[in-house]
């Protein structure tokens, strides 16, 4: 079996411009590494009305379990004003053993890792290492997430085919490479509320119905005291006002409506039907006429410690001599849906230029990531 370096498997990943839902030849590049290891290999499609259709790769090495899965996605952001850039968002070019491109970060220097550490290993140990390895990669987790994951998902589940344990290669490194597995996610919600009054002249007010005034009582309402104080893995739960609009040009005037919307990012102690309660039971003690469209895309939820995190926390020891936190911060991550098929984990690369501009991954930290992951490996199935 051939080696596969990592930081040229990362480079021809990041040349493949797959910003979501295009492909763009990136799980084609995937599937020709993973052929010759000897895995079978399955490009799954999936449509749904008022979606892009959107291709997903499942892969798997050997029929007996345990079914060690690696999760992950070829899809990117876009890159924004393309002027911007001091390189060529595409162009993975290295400068001063520093790889830059859209995803070098999030997350095609992470699967290139994983798909190194894997050679490795299968290089070592050949095809009777003990389980199955698998590779879940999606082309729909930086967009609306409709065909991509879940879909694969039930798509082995009707096939009676299980996964053991996931590990996904979501950036979860914040000062140093390793200094933070994720075990869990916050819930994310958001909110639209308009607030209707009766329009009328602002020298007249008696004769009109505020929506503003409402509008800003309402919000406090929700804003003014937090809903928690956090749990074990969790920080607080966080509700951010993120846009207040009126659409009113004139001084003179109350407006007939006013709007907000607000983003919300709960913990553990909560399910979006209670804080969707919660919301409701205070708005409506305003008194006023209200619409409220609430849009979650995904609960909280935690993979207490166990096995998948003390073999990440034990390979992160082995090859960076640091002890790694255990955390649930920032936003959503298709492990949300994985969650339910077994227990899952996620460690990557530092998250510092994810989606930014001239996005970027030291070369050292792409080999040490990938001998992080040989060490899971090993550690998963034995010496």
């Amino acid at each position: 079996m051939a080696a596969i370096d990592v930081v040229e498997a990362a480079r021809a990943l990041i040349r493949c411009p797959s910003v979501t839902p295009a492909e763009g030849g990136a799980l084609d590049l995937l599937q020709s590494w993973l052929a010759p290891l000897g895995f079978a290999c399955h490009r799954l499609v999936f449509s749904e009305a008022g979606h892009d259709d959107v291709e997903n790769l499942y892969a798997r090495l050997g029929t007996a379990g345990p079914n060690f899965c690696y999760a992950g996605h070829t899809d990117v952001v876009p890159v924004g004003d393309p002027a911007a850039w001091t390189v060529d968002p595409f162009g993975a070019e290295v400068v001063d053993s520093v790889l830059y491109g859209r995803g070098a970060v999030d997350m095609k220097g992470a699967v290139a890792a994983f798909l190194a550490a894997t050679a490795g290993f299968l290089e070592d140990r050949g095809p009777d290492f003990g389980g199955s390895l698998s590779f879940l990669i999606t082309g729909d987790e930086e967009g609306v997430a409709v065909n991509g994951t879940r879909k694969v998902l039930a798509w082995l589940a009707e096939r009676g085919e299980t996964l053991d344990h996931c590990l996904v290669g979501e950036p979860t490194s914040d000062r140093r490479l390793g200094d933070m597995v994720k075990i869990g996610r916050r819930g994310a919600m958001n909110g639209r509320l308009t607030v209707h009054g009766t329009q009328g002249h602002s020298a007249y007010a008696h004769l009109a119905d505020n929506p503003v005034h409402r509008l800003i009582r309402m919000l406090n309402a929700v804003t003014a005291e937090p809903l928690d104080d956090g749990s074990e893995f969790f920080p607080p739960t966080s509700l951010q006002i993120v846009s207040v609009d009126v659409g009113n040009p004139a001084t003179n005037v109350i407006p007939a409506l006013a709007r907000a919307v607000f983003d919300c990012r709960f913990n553990d102690q909560h399910a979006s039907a209670d804080i969707e309660a919660w919301l409701r039971e205070r708005f409506d003690a305003e008194g006023a006429r209200y619409d409220l469209d609430i849009r979650v895309s995904g609960e909280s939820f935690l993979t207490p410690p166990g096995r998948l995190s003390d073999l990440c926390a034990a390979a992160i020891q082995r090859v960076l001599g640091i002890e790694t936190e255990l955390g649930t911060t920032g936003g959503t991550s298709d492990a949300r849906f994985i969650k339910d098929a077994c227990p899952v984990a996620e460690l990557g690369l530092r998250n510092a230029t994810a989606h930014k501009v001239d996005e970027h991954v030291g070369l050292e930290e792409l080999q040490q990531l990938t001998q992080v992951y040989r060490a899971v490996l090993e550690g998963y199935f034995g010496p």
